[in-house]
């Protein structure tokens, strides 16, 4: 369904991407941002099941600066491989090639961005900061509590596991108290990386409702 794309950063940078289109004429357009493991087969499946509820999904591949095309599996040392990209992350690179999907999908309707783990710290982010956005979604961002002071310019949606070992309970409460006008929703007994279902994390349950929540987030807020 699919295919890979170039996109070009406002600092000239060229990084690579996957950008997935629907059959009939789009809703508005969704950008989509990696886990640790870069645009793996399952951002890209991510992508595609947007693409049949009728949006063009895009996922830049935001660890070219480091590893042009880097793609990983979730096996223990791939898992350890792939962490080392986040050692000390640079948060503002990553934005801009953020900036650079959003902006190369703009021509299609409303955006909305979603992320998972490190990109759901990331799509809190470009609700604070980027332009061009309608509704942002984070799965499981552990640093969202490190950004919370900062208010999202658009509707913002947070989903967390309760039993998520990287990030504890009480960052999720600080970021409700913080940003009482986001919606942050928990789910019982799910741990990190719920929603992929490559993961051995993986909790259909939780799952099953995070992502009808998200769609239909996007379905009152992508509204041309």
């Amino acid at each position: 369904m699919g295919q890979d794309i170039r996109l070009k950063a406002s600092d000239g940078f060229e990084l690579g991407g996957y950008r997935a289109d629907p059959a009939g004429a789009p809703k508005g357009a969704i950008v989509v941002i990696q886990e640790i493991f870069g645009v793996n087969h399952h951002i890209r499946s991510v992508c595609d099941r947007l693409a049949k509820e009728g949006y063009v999904a895009v996922a830049p591949s935001i660890f070219d600066r480091i590893t042009p095309n880097f793609q990983s599996g979730y096996s223990a040392e791939e898992v350890a491989e792939a962490r080392k990209f986040v050692a000390n992350p640079d948060w503002a690179a990553m934005l801009r090639d953020t900036q650079a999907a959003i902006d190369a999908v703009k021509p299609v309707g409303p955006v909305g961005i979603v992320g998972f783990c490190l990109g759901g710290s990331i799509a809190y982010a470009a609700a604070t900061k980027l332009t061009g956005l309608s509704a942002a979604i984070g799965y499981y961002g552990g640093a969202v509590v490190r950004f919370a002071d900062d208010k999202p310019q658009v509707p913002t949606q947070l989903h967390f596991g309760e039993k998520d070992a990287g990030i504890p309970l009480t960052d999720v409460e600080t970021i409700k108290s913080k940003r009482p006008e986001v919606e942050v929703f928990i789910y019982p007994g799910a741990q990190h990386g719920f929603h992929c279902d490559e993961r051995a994390s993986y909790d259909k349950a939780s799952a099953d409702i995070a992502w009808p929540r998200s769609m239909a987030f996007f379905g009152t807020h992508l509204k041309t």
